[in-house]
């Protein structure tokens, strides 16, 4: 739409903005008051200029009151120019984004007691297939596979090679690990240290485990303070029904999802796993959303065209009669 339209004042119009700098705008409410200082103080230096201005309005009548358009033309070219500096934008057409996927770190446990079978065919056999569902619906995100148990084994850097992801999973056992225990904080901190350094905020670490902390040289206290201190959010997942003959332990579980941005699920069954994998694919996507990029394109210049043109229209009626009324 051309510049030269009342269009670009409609109250509707500037609603629909997004202002770059929204904070210039306060400046839209003091340009008034400066003029109004303005004219108080003049009136007080210059009280027979006010007189000889009262005796040309019995001579001039209407012409004379036309002696405010100098001041409000300028007053309006200030205005154009503070929306001009404000940075008017709308998203362009068509521009609209995702930023990169989610960065994930999954760190599977893999201790013995993972072979319970409270959950279909087995505790980690159910962990596998939920999380091969998982692995199938992400589309841009990389995602890093651990197991442990009482140390820790990398089968998978950051990747979205979904297909060798989802082998590496199929892969998993008890056996991969030869030390008995639960390592989750070395765990924890091993995901950490696969995200630390890679871009972007969308960062998650998911934790699923049975147990309690029993092994590993890293304690989860430690583990979370560096999950926190690099952005890296924390799900845990407890699997296992409670008074099964394997022990679910929660306690070091909800203690980690108690950071910043965290969440602490219970799998009893593996419908519950389905839908807690469900929930966070939700999460995950939701904060994508969120973190859509717009290529705005500003209209600055239609206001800035504004303000030239009433303040070259101020300067012209200087030079005419109306300005020697002001300095009359």
């Amino acid at each position: 739409m051309n510049w030269f339209s009342p269009y670009w004042f409609y109250p509707k119009t500037l609603l629909s903005f997004y202002w770059a700098n929204v904070y210039l705008l306060w400046l839209l409410g003091l340009v008034p008051f400066f003029f109004f200082l303005k004219w108080v103080f003049s009136s007080h230096r210059k009280q027979t200029l006010l007189l000889s201005v009262e005796g040309l309005a019995g001579k001039r009548g209407l012409l004379v009151k036309f002696r405010f358009l100098v001041p409000l033309f300028f007053m309006m070219g200030v205005g154009c120019l503070v929306l001009a500096i404000a940075r008017p934008q709308l998203p362009g057409s068509g521009s609209e984004n995702f930023t990169e996927g989610v960065d994930i770190a999954i760190a599977v446990d893999i201790s013995e007691s993972m072979l319970a079978r409270d959950l279909q065919p087995n505790r980690l056999e159910a962990a596998k297939n939920i999380g091969r569902r998982f692995i199938e619906g992400r589309i841009n995100d990389r995602i890093a596979l651990v197991a442990f148990a009482g140390e820790t084994v990398t089968l998978s850097p950051l990747t979205t090679d979904y297909v060798s992801l989802k082998e590496y999973l199929a892969d998993l056992s008890t056996d991969l690990v030869k030390t008995s225990g639960t390592a989750i904080g070395t765990a924890l901190a091993s995901c950490v240290n696969k995200l630390r350094d890679v871009p972007g905020k969308s960062r998650v670490a998911i934790i699923i485990s049975d147990g309690d902390n029993t092994a590993g040289a890293i304690p989860p206290e430690t583990a979370l303070e560096l999950a926190r201190s690099f952005g890296v959010r924390v799900y845990t997942i407890a699997i296992g029904k409670p008074g099964s003959d394997e022990v679910v332990d929660e306690k070091t579980l909800r203690m980690l999802a108690g950071g910043p941005e965290g969440r602490f699920f219970q799998a009893t069954d593996n419908t519950a796993l389905t839908r807690i994998f469900d929930q966070i694919d939700h999460l995950e996507k939701s904060l994508a959303e969120s973190a859509r990029v717009y290529d705005m394109t500003d209209y600055y210049y239609q206001y800035l065209n504004w303000g030239i043109l009433f303040f070259l229209m101020s300067l012209f009626l200087r030079f005419t009669f109306l300005g020697n009324l002001l300095e009359d």
